[in-house]
């Protein structure tokens, strides 16, 4: 019995022992063929399969071989089998995605959408993977959240098409925008709640919610608002101060919002000791004068960083960019006190190796070189940097202008200087035909380059035909006729006037003249400028001249050659030539024709605006302005064809061209069409403008034209 039982054991045990053995050996693959292709190469599945002709397949090796096309992600079901030597491998493909369509979407462009879809793996030509249509919703639903729309719906559908393609079809209703119904702040004791959520950008519906949309939720804002009320208190001397809690609440039917936001003010805290340590590259006297803050002062955060910022500053000037002033306070509780130590790291002083240029396809390299203030081999200086780019920015060649400084591998004291800019059309060719109420059809021709063939150099050749006047001129300016920057210009011009048809007495005026004038910079953001003119000008009365014409005519005659010099002053710390955001310009000129003509006057000017950037994308500017003018020698007074006149889009909106200020003593005798006197023009001119400037709502992305809100004054 115990024979019969082992005989049948020893069979099995040997019979597992030859499959055992057979699978670890596996087979020698002599050629592998694969079915079930239809855009996926052979040579894709046998770039990803870990097996190739010749070498041995064990049979324990085959789940891992399959696993790994599947990660590929080209197919949805893989089998193997062996006939023979021969690997079989059967694969059914995943769709590809031939098209998709986005419907419903008003509030967001489809372009947008399809670049958020690509980002997580949903575009034209990809594989379909129906587990993405998951990240599809979620994408979707993140960008119209942060347009504070919460009532969204998404419904997608998938097209089978031929040749083993899908159409994905996503419907969106948009729903509408949820709106901030209450924003409340509990535990403050200190400040009201209105005076803390004034500081916020988020708010409940006005007026102007429609533009500024400053009453939907984004949690981007929210963040940035308690970053702020943060602020307020520790600039304030709560050092200790914190928030303890924010709720955001949506009404079921996901059209309100409810924010509360809990606080805890903590102490008053006052600074005590305020010192300077570490490594005092600078005069200690000179880094105490940059000081912001001071002991007994309200401890304030912004005032800290303010001097920690200013001292690094001043570091960079010496050339020690890689510098590190670390505000370290010494908080004590029991006290109310903070001892403030500004510890400096000016670390190794470090030098500018190489300054390079990118993106100025068309203007050339010196153009963009002779602006630089930082030199190459010198050592880094912030200011110098700053200046060098607010230098590219005037030239108003480029439409953005930025700037790295990376360092150099392998060094710790020197650093490259890369500018990039981004060229803009510097001029333009024009031909065209329009109206004007002041000046009727108007016939145009002009063609101006700020940078002709990129040199910096500035040409213009202008034509124009009106009612009121026929122009022709020419003018030409090399801003770096010396390479210490003095400019060289030359201009002639011919111009006849119809001053009747401009709003103003009746009479003509041809002027032919021609002239050259130089500038010099006296610094960064000053300059001085002469030039002189040789002018003729031929004068005519109409036939319904005022009195005074014919008298000033008899005295004076009617054809003049004169000789007008001109000097200037102009001081420029604007941070854009066009829509400059910022900064301030101040002109003075002066013009006086030297004795020998046939006419002897004067005249000088000044004008002052100032740009304020007073909150996102909204910028305050003022401007003020006053000319007069006068006559000497044998001239009694001004000529009254050079008088000032305002009104018009350029001076005083709102009236007519050149219709405010004095006017002839016309009357029904000598005006043509029986109306009152015309203006006649002044020798004193004095303008006011405030303007609120702003980009085109939807439109915040185009550089080029902006719209504004005004009040003019003047005489």
């Amino acid at each position: 019995m115990k024979f019969k039982f082992f005989f049948p054991l020893l069979l099995l045990l040997c019979s597992l022992s030859f499959v055992v053995h057979s699978d670890e050996q596996g087979f020698v693959v002599q050629d592998i063929q694969v079915s079930g292709l239809q855009r996926i190469s052979v040579g894709t599945v046998f770039n990803y399969l870990p097996v190739n002709i010749g070498e041995t397949l064990l049979y324990k090796n085959i789940a891992p071989a399959i696993r790994a096309l599947f990660k590929t992600g080209f197919f949805q079901d893989i089998s193997m089998s062996r006939e023979g030597d021969v690997l079989m491998i059967t694969v059914q493909e995943r769709p590809s995605i031939a098209d998709i369509e986005i419907e419903g979407n008003d509030d967001l462009k489809t372009e947008d959408l399809l670049t958020a879809l690509k980002s997580i793996g949903l575009a034209k030509g990809k594989v379909f993977n129906r587990q993405i249509l998951d990240k599809v919703e979620q994408e979707l639903s993140r960008q119209y959240f942060s347009q504070g729309k919460y009532s969204l719906k998404i419904e997608t559908e998938v097209l089978p098409l031929e040749r083993n393609r899908v159409s994905v079809i996503i419907n969106i209703s948009e729903g509408v925008v949820a709106k901030i119904k209450s924003i409340n702040i509990i535990g403050n004791k200190v400040y009201p709640e209105d005076d803390l959520i004034k500081h916020f950008e988020l708010s409940t519906s006005g007026w102007l919610s429609f533009y500024t949309k400053d009453d939907q939720y984004s949690k981007q804002k929210l963040s940035a608002d308690l970053e702020r009320l943060r602020s307020y208190y520790l600039d304030r001397g709560y050092i200790n101060f914190v928030i303890k809690s924010t709720q955001v609440s949506i009404t079921p039917d996901k059209k309100d919002i409810y924010l509360v936001v809990n606080i805890e003010e903590g102490d008053l805290f006052r600074l005590g000791s305020v010192k300077l340590s570490g490594n005092l590259v600078v005069d200690p006297e000179e880094l105490i004068s940059l000081l912001q803050v001071g002991p007994t002062e309200v401890f304030s955060r912004k005032n800290a960083t303010l001097t920690s910022k200013a001292i690094s500053d001043r570091l960079g000037e010496e050339g020690y960019a890689f510098a590190n002033v670390n505000m370290v306070p010494d908080i004590h509780n029991d006290t109310r006190i903070v001892d403030m130590t500004f510890f400096i790291d000016p670390a190794n002083r470090a030098y500018v190796r190489r300054i390079s240029m990118q993106g100025n396809t068309k203007t050339r390299d010196v153009v963009l070189r002779r602006e630089m203030r930082q030199m190459e081999g010198a050592w880094a200086s912030s200011i110098k940097i700053e200046r060098s780019k607010a230098r590219l920015n005037r030239l108003g060649y480029f439409e953005n202008v930025g700037i790295e400084t990376p360092k150099v591998p392998g060094t710790r004291d020197q650093l490259d200087l890369n500018f990039s800019v981004t060229e803009k059309s510097s001029g333009n060719l024009m031909a065209g035909i329009g109206y004007s109420q002041t000046q009727g059809v108007i016939y145009n021709a002009s063609v101006t380059q700020d940078n002709i063939f990129g040199s910096g150099k500035r040409v213009s050749v202008n034509f124009n035909k009106s009612d009121v006047s026929t122009l022709y001129s020419l003018a030409f300016t090399n801003p770096y006729f010396t390479r210490d920057g003095v400019s060289l210009g030359y201009n002639f011009l011919y111009k006849k006037t119809d001053a009747q048809a401009a709003n103003i007495s009746n009479y003509l005026t041809d002027v032919i003249s021609g002239g050259l004038n130089y500038g010099f910079p006296i610094n960064e953001n000053q300059r001085f400028t002469i030039g002189i003119d040789v002018k003729h000008t031929t004068l005519k009365q109409g036939e319904f001249a005022p009195p005074e014409l014919p008298v000033w005519i008899e005295a004076n005659g009617d054809k003049f050659l004169t000789f007008p010099f001109a000097i200037g002053w102009v001081r420029d710390t604007l941070d854009k030539a066009i829509f400059p955001t910022e900064g301030s310009q101040q002109r003075l000129s002066g013009l006086v024709t030297i004795p020998g003509g046939d006419l002897t006057y004067y005249k000088i000017s000044a004008k002052d605006q100032h740009y304020f950037h007073v909150a996102k994308d909204l910028v305050l500017k003022i401007m003020g302005s006053a000319a007069y003018g006068d006559g000497f020698g044998d001239t009694e007074e001004l000529p009254f064809f050079e008088n000032y006149f305002a009104g018009g889009v350029n001076s005083v909106r709102g009236w007519r061209d050149n219709t405010l200020g004095p006017r002839d003593h016309c009357n029904d005798t000598c005006n043509f069409d029986g109306g009152d006197a015309r203006p006649y023009g002044g020798n004193i001119k004095i303008l006011g403008n405030t303007e609120l400037i702003f980009p085109i709502p939807f439109m915040a992305d185009v550089e080029s034209v902006r719209l504004m809100a005004f009040f003019d004054i003047g005489t």
